[in-house]
């Protein structure tokens, strides 16, 4: 089962106040109906978007995936950071955690950046992705860079083999905990003492995966992405998918607009057209 427990025993991190500066590097955007992403971000209107639906009677076998396996080297990382930046979760990884081998280039190694959440306001949605249209209440995604063909994540968006990034479904049940409730407010963070990736990979040979090429989910939604989807989800307890649907869109004492709760959750983006792409298939 999942340990998000990394969130429970977190050290208080300075916080970031002054959040009413809208968003620093880029245009301001939401999950709310009707906003159109790609009016403002083009590469939101390419051919090969994410998220998609996965039917899996459609994924075509590769046994080629399992001639190098994939091969996550993730160490713990100490005092990560962890942000409500009032579009998701993040945990911000600052020591170097790789991952090569499956799907990626041979030869080249994915530095881990960040854990990102998204999740839905009801069980019956929350992931990104579907599978045979089901959709799961949670998605955490590990995101990762090409740090052999490049020197920077900002570089590596939107290039060939950039970005690769594992997806992992959330159901289920664990132990009870108060993961969140210092970083309810937008502009939040924690630092944590002790991270260790390794504990969000639900199977030790990482043999059932589905892969795809895609974009980013968030903008700017650029391509160029390797995703790697688990076939079995992660369990945690209904209560700590709870704590995240406590979490807000806003500063606190902000005043809300007319119609809006402030509540974070449904931050997904709906399934995009799978166009001409093959899903590929580590298990038959």
């Amino acid at each position: 089962m999942a340990d998000l427990s990394f969130i429970e025993d977190s050290v208080a991190f300075p916080e970031k106040e002054e959040d009413e500066e809208e968003e620093e590097e880029g245009v301001e955007w939401g999950y709310e109906e009707g906003v159109e992403w790609g009016l403002v971000f083009p590469d939101a209107n390419g051919e090969y978007q994410s998220p998609i639906n996965l039917n899996s009677r459609e994924a075509r076998y590769d046994p080629s995936l399992l001639d190098i396996r994939l091969s996550p080297n993730y160490v713990v990382c100490r005092d990560c950071e962890v942000t409500n930046d009032g579009h998701t979760i993040q945990v911000i990884l600052k020591s170097k955690s790789v991952l090569s081998g499956g799907p990626l280039p041979q030869g080249h190694e994915f530095e881990l950046y960040e854990v990102r959440f998204h999740w839905g306001r009801e069980n019956q949605r929350g992931s990104e992705h579907t599978v045979n249209f089901k959709a799961f209440p949670m998605e955490l995604h590990l995101i990762h860079w090409n740090s052999t063909l490049f020197g920077s994540i900002d570089e590596a968006v939107g290039k060939p083999h950039g970005i690769a990034i594992i997806a992992l479904f959330v159901q289920g049940l664990k132990a009870v905990t108060e993961i969140l409730q210092d970083i309810q407010y937008k502009g939040k963070s924690k630092t944590i003492p002790c991270f260790n990736p390794n504990t969000l990979l639900p199977d030790p040979l990482l043999r059932d995966y589905w892969v795809y090429e895609g974009s980013l989910t968030i903008p700017p939604c650029s391509e160029g992405v390797t995703w790697i989807l688990f076939r079995y989800p992660l369990t945690i307890s209904q209560l700590q998918i709870e704590e995240f649907r406590r979490l807000r869109t806003h500063v606190k004492g902000a005043e809300l607009v007319e119609g809006c709760d402030g509540i974070l959750g449904d931050n997904f983006r709906p399934t995009q057209p799978l166009s001409d792409r093959v899903i590929r298939a580590a298990f038959q």
